[in-house]
């Protein structure tokens, strides 16, 4: 199940969201307008959820947290754009990863 907002997850949304993988919730996450879609199978249906709701793809940002340990990962496929100078599935500008490790820990303070 795909959920989407701009509030931090309640610990019974995470337990939802770790229905697709157990210990892993993968994300997308609006860095501009501050909107993380989780709990997808594949980042692009939470990219497409967004850029749905008006979110730019240049803003959209992949990766996940593996709830057993808290650790934050910053790869994704979605995250592959020359355009945007990003090259790699890991985000590679530091402050780009800041801001989504940020943003992440706000969304996930629930389990961090």
């Amino acid at each position: 199940m795909i959920l989407t907002k701009s509030e931090p997850f309640t610990k019974e949304e995470v337990d939802t969201l770790r229905e697709q993988f157990n210990t892993y919730i993968k994300t997308v996450i609006d860095v501009e307008a501050k909107i993380c879609s989780a709990g997808c199978d594949r980042h692009f249906d939470s990219e497409a959820l967004l850029r749905e709701q008006g979110s730019r793809q240049s803003d959209l940002w992949g990766g996940g947290i593996d709830v057993s340990t808290s650790v934050i990962d910053y790869n994704s496929f979605i995250n592959v754009r020359p355009a945007d100078n990003n090259q790699s599935n890991e985000i590679l500008s530091p402050d780009l990863r800041k801001k989504f490790d940020e943003l992440m820990r706000y969304f996930f303070a629930e389990i961090l």
